[in-house]
């Protein structure tokens, strides 16, 4: 095991999870939740009633282009619906949107803090919780990676340039207060091999040493991850810190699906997300993914987090097969059992996570086999 601190805050990030799962029941109930399940679609055939605008007695071409825009309006409400999330420009995200490609979907969400499922290529399962931003510790170097490789990206198997270990680096890899990669001043590593040294064990001095070796200091990093936020309109996202051991670095389900769904078309995230375990030269023994779900039920990737302020955090990855195809289904948990210690938030939030995903891969199999998807 390994620990974080921020700011006198413990962080950790397990190499096992042993925690025993529940097993995911289709009855499930959630009374008295905010969950965004529903029921239909919009219809985009609606039509506004010639009695109204009889009554009005306006002349033909006020109604005519009325008419228009409200079609237009429609039009443009159902592609929102069916893009996997909806843009706001308020100060905090809605805390649900009752959009579903499903209808009468019943997943089950986690109870605690906020989630977003979205499918490729279908669009939107849901969310569940407010819509405000939150710790997400760890999760944070999901866009660490994503600022690098849009820096110096890597096409197919490449491993990319060599890298060489700084002291700051070197000294932070032995910190008893956060989850590191063990490396030694002055080794030299490829690119890609230090992009798994930070998302499969969560190496927190990987992440600034990468920050530092592209942008020459992690601050200059952090404004180029707020950036690249803005551009994918995660308009309730902050970033403080390359690694996510800051509690400011803050954002909801919503904006972190959104970079889910980009990352997820790099190949090079992609393969390394996968790896239950790798193993790197010049690093001791076989590194554990931090993220025990990877592996099983269809799971692929993402990244985990845990902190006391941000409890247990999780981006996932899954495929599920439904209607003669393959699905890709993206999910953000965020906020599980914050304010406990972060073992127990990062048990939590695999738990209630394995579970959605399970639900979710059972909820589209059966709304496709009945021909109920859209």
């Amino acid at each position: 095991m390994s620990y974080t601190r921020g700011g006198g805050v413990l962080e950790q990030e397990r190499a096992h999870h042993d925690h025993a799962v529940p097993a995911y029941c289709p009855t499930q109930r959630y009374p008295g939740t905010d969950r965004t399940d529903r029921t239909d679609l919009l219809d985009p055939t609606i039509a506004v009633p010639t009695s109204a605008v009889r009554k009005l007695a306006l002349p033909l071409w006020v109604t005519a282009v009325a008419a228009i825009l409200v079609a237009i309006d429609l039009v443009a409400v159902t592609v929102v619906l069916t893009s996997g999330w909806a843009s706001s420009s308020a100060d905090s995200a809605p805390a649900t949107t009752s959009t579903s490609v499903l209808p009468a979907t019943a997943l089950p969400w986690p109870q605690d803090g906020q989630s977003a499922v979205t499918v490729e290529g279908l669009g939107s399962l849901g969310t569940m919780g407010e819509q405000t931003p939150v710790p997400i510790a760890s999760v944070t170097k999901v866009m660490t990676a994503y600022v690098i490789l849009a820096d110096h990206p890597l096409d197919g198997g490449e491993s990319g340039p060599l890298i060489t270990v700084d002291r700051a680096a070197a000294e932070e890899s032995s910190s008893p207060d956060e989850s590191t990669a063990s490396v030694r001043e002055g080794q030299r590593f490829t690119q890609r091999q230090l992009l798994e040294l930070m998302l499969i064990p969560s190496g927190n001095n990987i992440a600034r040493l990468l920050a530092r070796w592209d942008a020459g200091s992690e601050d200059a990093f952090v404004a180029k991850m707020n950036a690249a936020a803005a551009e994918l309109g995660m308009t309730h996202t902050t970033y403080t810190g390359a690694s996510g051991l800051e509690p400011t670095t803050t954002s909801t389900a919503v904006d972190q699906l959104k970079l889910a769904q980009r990352v997820m078309h790099n190949d090079a995230i992609r393969s390394i997300v996968a790896k239950p375990s790798t193993t790197v030269p010049g690093v001791a023994g076989t590194i554990r993914n931090t993220n025990t779900l990877v592996g099983r039920d269809g799971v692929i990737g993402l990244k985990t987090g845990s902190s006391t302020p941000a409890g247990g955090a999780l981006m996932w990855a899954a495929n599920a097969d439904a209607g003669g195809k393959t699905w890709l289904i993206l999910g953000v948990v965020l906020h599980q059992h914050a304010g406990t210690n972060p073992r127990e938030g990062l048990d939590a939030v695999l738990d209630n996570s394995r579970t959605l995903i399970i639900g979710a891969q059972k909820s589209l199999a059966s709304a496709l086999a009945t021909g109920q998807g859209r």
